[in-house]
């Protein structure tokens, strides 16, 4: 807060100023004084009492029986008063934290005001505009003449001032350099050399010289916009009992909204363009990678940013030229608590303060959101998760795991052109083997997974005229699972005689394209390629072909990628198979 403000709410308090220039005995014996600082050296003393009055106004200075030099303001006719205007200025980090109550009973001969100084005092008028009492016949042309500007001290003199300071006031000055960008130490109000260079870097942008010393001015200046902004972003605790958590929010920015597992909802308030989740789910490790995953699904996690997955911890980053994202997560004790926080550009600077506030106040409480709260969330590119809007990919093909691993197999058209590519939707993974001829693709997960089952490839044809299975993803993100297709073999050959096609009679789709094929007894007979037309013919709907399980094995075996054997005696039952192809198979999805 400024001095001149400090000065208004200072006289609105006061209520009489003595003009007495002798002793104290010969003032009221009730009335108190604020004492503000003590000076061995006179000169000093002086100095220092020009300089709070030309700010305060209202300062006397009196000779201690140790020969030292008190200023004090007032007096006041109660020590209520002088409590009230010690507390007043305390508060707006006017005058010193340990600034006291003085009864006046030591001081000796008055050394301020000077012998023939003007001892005029200065009470605020009804409009609350300060004015020379009314004994001053020019009394209104001063009062509406322009300020006259505030003199700044001298180094010798803020340090003097600082060293007044006690520990909370320097930890609170430390605290707003923090806020500001210019101090990242820890905060142990002690001013070394970290601090020093803070106050500098402080100084140099506000356009005063770099002295690493701030003045009470300074101190004061920098302490009321630390105020302001806190005051702007509205940082308050907020304790949800049902999530389990504990943190402070920026509330004038965002509004709580609903408990939607595993989210609370905190929206934008008055168009801010912030919003928060707190998120809060019972689970496991596999819960938490999972959740890891699908958060980098949602429109409010940009794709371009930091991703740290750890043992039981995470933190995404996302942005883009419209919207930022900080997302941190832990698992503990059987739970999962984090914090998502979103925000446009224009508040860059703003949230590089509130993230590490809400970071430092985190506190994971006992609980967690029931699954019953809110909508039921559930990972579904053509809804909402939780109310959340999901990135859908360009488009989507089928694929299954060819070992415990987590290798996919999948057609070569379902990762061409693609900046990044995904399994069942999540899972980040990478090509490692390709062959355009036959129109094959390996995959590999980012990290590694442990898929449920896997292709195991029968070693023998398929008789003529055998049902199939197909599974694959015909609706493609649509749905979480798989979708099974009958069928019948047609043909050991494509249509031109291709030794390594199978021609297949089933009502299939582009998305099932790269799903397994399989044979009555549940062994993997081939992949589904589709019509594999060349633009020029139409064939009938139900024409699709696949590539077999011996050219499949050939195309593997040259990139040293292991593979299951089926063993042709074996029968599954069709509710094995069922489950079987659900298990192996999955949804591969290409994003650009």
């Amino acid at each position: 807060m400024g001095f001149n403000t400090c000065r208004i709410g200072f006289l609105a308090v006061t209520v009489t100023v003595s003009a007495l220039l002798g002793a104290p005995e010969a003032q009221a014996q009730d009335q108190r004084w604020v004492q503000v600082e003590a000076h061995r050296d006179l000169d000093v003393a002086i100095e220092r009492a020009r300089l709070i009055e030309s700010r305060l106004g209202n300062v006397s200075g009196f000779r201690l029986p140790s020969n030292w030099y008190a200023l004090s303001l007032g007096p006041f006719d109660t020590e209520t008063d002088a409590f009230l205007v010690r507390m007043q200025l305390r508060s707006e980090a006017a005058i010193p934290a340990d600034a006291f109550v003085s009864d006046g009973t030591d001081y000796l001969e008055q050394v301020f005001p000077e012998p023939g100084a003007d001892t005029t005092q200065f009470v605020p008028d009804a409009a609350g505009v300060t004015q020379q009492a009314a004994d001053r016949p020019d009394a209104v042309a001063e009062a509406e003449a322009p300020p006259v500007p505030e003199p700044e001290e001298t180094l010798r003199e803020a340090q003097a001032s600082e060293q007044l300071l006690d520990r909370d006031a320097r930890a609170a000055l430390q605290t707003a350099l923090q806020w500001f960008g210019f101090y990242d130490l820890a905060i142990d109000a002690a001013f070394g050399p970290g601090t020093r260079r803070s106050m500098g870097a402080w100084q140099l942008e506000q356009g005063y010289e770099s002295t690493g010393v701030l003045t009470t001015r300074q101190r004061a200046e920098l302490m009321e916009a630390y105020r302001s902004e806190r005051a702007e972003l509205g940082m308050q605790t907020v304790r949800d009992e049902m999530a389990g958590i504990s943190i402070d929010l920026p509330l004038a920015m965002v509004d709580f909204d609903r408990h939607e597992t595993p989210f609370v909802h905190f929206n934008a308030r008055d168009e801010s363009g912030v919003q928060i989740l707190l998120i809060s789910q019972s689970g496991t490790q596999a819960t938490l990678f999972g959740l890891y995953e699908m958060m980098q699904t949602l429109e409010i996690v940009p794709l371009e940013g930091m991703r740290e997955r750890r043992q039981n911890s995470f933190i995404l980053t996302g942005q883009n030229e419209n919207l930022r994202s900080h997302t941190v997560a832990q698992f503990r004790n059987g739970e999962i608590k984090g914090y998502t926080l979103v925000w446009t550009p224009e508040r860059d600077a703003q949230m590089e303060r509130v993230l590490p506030m809400m970071e430092a106040s985190f506190n994971p409480l006992s609980g967690t959101l029931p699954d019953s709260a809110g909508q039921a969330s559930a990972v579904s590119r053509s809804d909402l998760l939780a109310g959340l809007a999901v990135r859908r990919p360009d488009f989507s093909r089928s694929g299954f795991f060819i070992d415990a691993s987590g290798r996919v197999l999948t057609t070569s058209e379902a990762v061409s052109q693609c900046e990044r590519i995904t399994i069942d939707e999540v899972h980040g993974a990478r090509v490692v083997a390709r062959d355009e001829t036959l129109g094959l693709a390996v995959l590999e997960p980012e990290t590694p997974l442990a898929p449920l089952a896997y292709a195991e490839f029968l070693d023998r044809a398929s008789p003529l005229g055998s049902e199939i299975t197909i599974a694959g993803f015909p609706f493609e993100d649509v749905m979480a699972r798989p979708v099974l297709t009958f069928g019948r073999v047609e043909a050991l050959e494509g249509l031109n005689g291709e030794q390594d096609r199978l021609r297949l009679s089933a009502d299939l789709r582009a998305g099932d394209r790269g799903g397994p094929v399989f044979g009555t007894n549940g062994g993997v007979i081939g992949l589904l390629m589709g019509p594999l037309g060349d633009g020029t013919q139409l064939l009938p709907e139900d024409v699709n072909f696949a590539i077999n399980s011996e050219a499949i094995r050939r195309f593997l075996d040259a990139g040293a990628i292991s593979s299951g054997d089926f063993d042709a005696n074996t029968a599954v039952p069709p509710e094995m198979l069922t489950r079987m192809a659900g298990d192996l198979t999955v949804l591969v999805s290409c994003w650009n």
